[in-house]
């Protein structure tokens, strides 16, 4: 099967040891959060549709996590690529969370997966990394993931306790996670993450090989990255964009979205979305499809990860990264002060 519609890999260097895993990475990328039941749910059918029609389309990574409907997702991704020969595609997943039956009688954890009957509990101890690899490789019918992220590590997640969380993912994750990859486990090992400062703070201490950035070097906000993504590009770490319509904010072809970073947009930042549909108007684009393609202008960034739910998802997210966008458009976000003057853009 020819793959037409697909971009070629980002060319990068080789320079962690497990930096050549993130080279083949396509420049869009699978988001398994949705298939996860990511705040509605999504039937097995609708959700293998969405990953095969996805890799007809040339969209060879799939990025999921044990977190992802407490398993649904790693499962749905590895009956849907069962049929396909595994070196035609690669996978991420995360470690960190271990999954566990819940209790009926609890009310059910309002992290926004629409999945009864399981819960997820922070683990980052070796036994804890060995068990979530183990589960996921059985989930998603693979003896090897390319790509391992330390999940959800950082202040803005553990609040009092993420002193005790980066001692243990030094001393004890990331070690684990590295032996891993010298097995032929994984090929590449780093952080899946929503914050700039516990990179900052992990990459002087532990060589990674790659960073998977949600939501911060996007369109709408360069100012919280990019200290991180001058890091990566100084120690060749690669950069996994994901989150790039900002948690739907810019998700949709016509209006703002109603939610940003995970919870309800306030009204400022409503307001200010809808200025990039305004100036995109002007220039007949699309602002997903301007969202999509930014990040990749950035020599740090190998991938840009999308969350998608169906088939009609996919083809709208292959049509963006292929939308002709003019030089002016990028000038015309500098001017209105939409775009850090010094962000690296896709015509310059």
């Amino acid at each position: 099967m020819t793959h037409a519609s697909a971009d070629a890999a980002q060319p990068h260097s080789t320079g962690t040891p497990g930096r050549e895993a993130t080279r083949r990475l396509p420049r869009l990328s699978f988001g398994g959060a949705p298939i996860g039941n990511l705040y509605a749910g999504v039937t097995d059918a609708d959700a293998i549709d969405t990953v095969q029609h996805a890799w007809q389309l040339g969209v060879s990574h799939f990025d999921t996590a044990p977190y992802y409907g407490y398993g649904l997702s790693e499962t749905r991704l590895g009956t849907a690529l069962a049929g396909i020969p595994r070196a035609d595609y690669s996978l991420s997943t995360k470690v960190g969370r271990l999954l566990l039956d819940a209790d009926d009688s609890q009310p059910a954890p309002d992290d926004g997966f629409a999945v009864q009957g399981r819960q997820a509990v922070f683990d980052y101890s070796r036994d804890g990394i060995l068990r979530s690899v183990e589960s996921s490789l059985r989930r998603l019918g693979t003896d090897h993931i390319e790509i391992l992220l330390l999940h959800d590590i950082g202040a803005l997640t553990h609040g009092a306790q993420h002193p005790a969380v980066l001692r243990q993912a030094l001393d004890e994750a990331l070690p684990t996670m590295a032996e891993l990859r010298s097995q032929g486990v994984c090929g590449a090992i780093g952080l899946g993450v929503n914050e700039q400062e516990v990179c900052l703070q992990v990459m002087p201490a532990f060589a990674l090989d790659v960073v998977m950035l949600a939501g911060r070097y996007t369109l709408f906000e360069q100012g919280d990255s990019a200290q991180l993504m001058a890091e990566a590009v100084r120690r060749n770490v690669a950069v996994m964009a994901a989150g790039p319509y900002n948690s739907g904010l810019l998700g949709a072809d016509d209006a703002p979205g109603a939610t940003y970073n995970y919870a309800p947009a306030d009204a400022a930042t409503r307001a200010r979305a809808q200025r990039y549909y305004e100036l995109c108007g002007r220039f007949d684009v699309t602002v997903g499809a301007a969202a999509l393609q930014f990040p990749l202008a950035h020599p740090a960034v190998a991938t840009v990860v999308c969350g998608l739910r169906s088939p009609v998802e996919v083809d709208s997210a292959v049509q963006r990264m292929h939308a002709p966008l003019p030089p002016a458009l990028w000038d015309g976000l500098r001017q209105a002060g939409l775009l850090d003057a010094s962000a690296s853009t896709p015509c310059s």
